[in-house]
């Protein structure tokens, strides 16, 4: 029988899509079961979406659009990061993709051939790790445990940037934490970033308009403006819009990022249908009456969830400043065992195993982000199986001996 390309004994299937189809499988067989595993904003666009889809609807032309994206989404994203002060980019500077984690793996395709190097930090979204491995990438991560608060600091970059990786990766608002970097922290990472011209940067920042307390987005183009050279900033719908389903993602960066991104478009893509950019349209244009909310209410999550982390002992929780994640390290219940079922907790796949099996509570182990001390918490569940998740969540480990 013909054997399989090298390349795809390097994917993995997502850890993350495996916890989230185990708890749905254990609902679907009468299982009561809180997922606090898949990150998925849990509502929906506002209204005005869905006229501007119904509208195409009636005017769709059935033909190819373009690889780059259709002129009135490049505009509209544009508008749409000048708002959060990334301006002075033009159609050039910009491509779309199917969601954001496609438009990732296009630029790791055109950034890095087979033996290049690129770094990012411990914890990392899981989708990093896979993309570096298909495209046989070396790679280099940068350990940022909880009692760092799961921060990058300038000494790691700057260590780590001296090797001269073609990549450095970095996300902010970060997946899995919430971890959110202030304005001294970018302008000193960005500082560092600076002193090494060789290195492309890819901002991986769809979180960006989830931001709580007051404390802003920052991007180390507002720090240093001569970096708009090297740096690429990505996007997406699916965390600010409720749209994670319609698969729109966004780059900006130097015309020759934006121009290779439109080339694997046209191999891989073509182009992202008319209905769903019309969509996109209406999200980044209308009203933002819905994401501003959702993030206020958010907000409210987090300190729901901060209170109940903070209350067991032994758990430590940095406290997140964005997206809707908590990533508590629970290592002080390695080595214990859940007394009702007896079940004995070694590491974190152990230990959400366990939290699943006896107390309905699907999360994510930290290990598949990289950080195998915690595991993560996506608090957008329905809002009233928020408190009865968390009570389980408390009661599991006062359970432990």
């Amino acid at each position: 029988m013909p054997q399989l390309a090298r390349r795809i004994g390097r994917a993995k299937p997502s850890a993350i899509m495996q916890v989230a189809e185990k708890a749905k499988r254990l609902k679907a067989e009468g299982r009561d079961i809180i997922s606090f595993s898949i990150g998925v904003p849990n509502f929906l666009p506002g209204d005005h979406v869905y006229a501007a889809v119904r509208e195409a609807l009636a005017k769709d032309s059935g033909q190819y659009g373009s690889n780059r994206g259709a002129d009135a989404l490049l505009d509209a994203f544009i508008e749409h990061m000048g708002k959060i002060g990334l301006s002075g980019y033009g159609r050039v500077n910009v491509a779309t993709g199917i969601g954001a984690k496609h438009v990732i793996y296009n630029i790791a395709e055109a950034l890095l051939d087979e033996g290049d190097t690129i770094v990012f930090p411990t914890p990392y979204w899981t989708s990093y790790l896979d993309i570096a491995e298909i495209v046989n990438a070396k790679i280099d991560l940068l350990p940022c445990p909880a009692s760092q608060d799961y921060k990058l600091t300038p000494e790691q970059l700057d260590a780590a940037l001296a090797k001269k990786p073609r990549v450095f990766l970095f996300n902010n608002p970060s997946n899995p934490t919430g971890m959110v970097y202030g304005k001294e922290e970018i302008d000193a990472l960005a500082d560092v970033v600076a002193k090494y011209p060789d290195t492309w940067v890819i901002t991986d920042d769809i979180y960006n308009r989830m931001v709580f307390d007051g404390l802003g987005y920052h991007n180390f183009v507002h720090s240093r403006p001569e970096l708009r050279d090297r740096v690429i900033f990505i996007d997406s719908l699916s965390k600010t819009y409720g749209m994670p389903g319609w698969r729109v993602g966004f780059m900006a960066g130097p015309e020759v990022i934006a121009q290779a991104v439109t080339t694997m478009n046209s191999n891989h893509i073509t182009n992202i249908p008319e209905i769903v950019t019309a969509a996109a349209v209406a999200a980044l244009s209308g009203p933002q009456d819905v994401p501003t909310a959702r993030c206020a209410e958010f907000q409210a999550k987090r300190d729901q969830v901060m209170d109940v982390m903070n209350s067991i002992p032994g758990v430590i929780c940095p406290r997140p400043q964005g997206a809707f994640y908590v990533f508590p390290d629970i290592s002080v219940a390695f080595g214990k065992t859940h007394g009702p079922s007896g079940l004995k907790i070694e590491n974190d796949m152990d230990l959400c195993n366990a939290l699943l099996e006896t107390k309905g509570v699907a999360c994510v182990p930290g290990s598949a982000f990289g950080e195998p001390r915690a595991l993560r918490i996506s608090y957008t569940c329905p809002t009233p199986q928020l408190a009865p998740g968390l009570q389980r969540f408390q009661e599991f480990f006062a359970e432990l001996a």
